[in-house]
């Protein structure tokens, strides 16, 4: 497994999600400023590449500079912002979400367990279990 490009492709996805949240945040901001903008940006960000941040960006700047621009300001803003709290945020995120799952994937196969017919012909389906050989 090669880390250096396990690190580039998420930066490379976190860079295109920070562009995302940054034409939502501009999106917002023309709403109650200049709607008309508003509705050409959601429109244009609708057809465009907006997965892939930087073709976004560079259509973008074809079409309107100055909100090209405007997107890049505010995604370097939160680019500073929350890239400082996402690595101890994304690991215990990660940690938080294994132990769930886990716990989950263990209930769900202990289920199966004492739903499964016994094998002991002795015991029916209104008997207790018999817990006298766990206690030892």
């Amino acid at each position: 497994m090669d880390l250096k490009q396990v690190a580039k492709d998420t930066a490379k996805v976190l860079a295109s999600y920070l562009t995302y949240q940054s034409v939502r945040m501009v999106v917002a901001q023309l709403s109650e400023t200049n709607p008309p903008l508003a509705i050409w940006l959601n429109d244009f960000s609708s057809k465009g590449k907006i997965q892939d941040g930087e073709a976004y960006i560079q259509e973008l700047l074809l079409e309107n500079q100055d909100l090209g621009f405007r997107i890049m300001t505010v995604r370097e803003y939160l680019a500073h912002d929350v890239v400082e709290f996402l690595p101890e945020m994304v690991r215990t995120n990660i940690q938080q979400a294994n132990m769930e799952h886990r716990r989950q994937h263990l209930e769900r196969i202990t289920q199966l367990n004492w739903s499964l017919p016994s094998s002991n012909p002795e015991s029916s389906i209104d008997s207790e279990p018999n817990l006298d050989n766990l206690s030892s």
